[in-house]
């Protein structure tokens, strides 16, 4: 199955990010490996309610996105690690602002920085 994509015949920026980063997994995905490289069965666990498909396709497209970076190990048996790029690193500041604009307009309890203690 191909990419879902929000058609953009006006090139609007935003729809531009939201095809890039939007939908349910890819900000999480994103916020998980904000602390350092992580391997597929981690991220699997972090977030148990996504099938193995789905993961393996949102790890995909970011890589394709130049956000996160898919390191192979050559060895038995193999090992593959996922990290953040300089571009997925730069979205860092972005994902804290929805972060903080949530607890602040919905009074979520946990903030970016103590969700990452949490979930890490």
């Amino acid at each position: 199955m191909g990419r879902k994509v929000i058609d953009n015949p006006n090139l609007c920026s935003l729809v531009h990010a939201m095809n890039i980063i939007g939908g349910k997994w890819k900000p999480i995905l994103l916020y998980l490996l904000a602390n350092g490289s992580l391997r597929f069965g981690k991220l699997l666990m972090f977030t148990p309610t996504i099938s193995k498909k789905v993961l393996t396709e949102q790890l995909k497209e970011l890589e394709e996105d130049g956000l996160i970076i898919r390191q192979k190990f050559p060895e038995i048996p193999p090992r593959v690690e996922y990290s953040l790029s300089e571009k997925g690193k730069a979205l860092l500041p972005v994902l804290k602002a929805l972060s903080e604009w949530t607890v602040d307009t919905y009074g979520s309890e946990i903030g970016f920085e103590q969700c990452r203690i949490v979930t890490l």
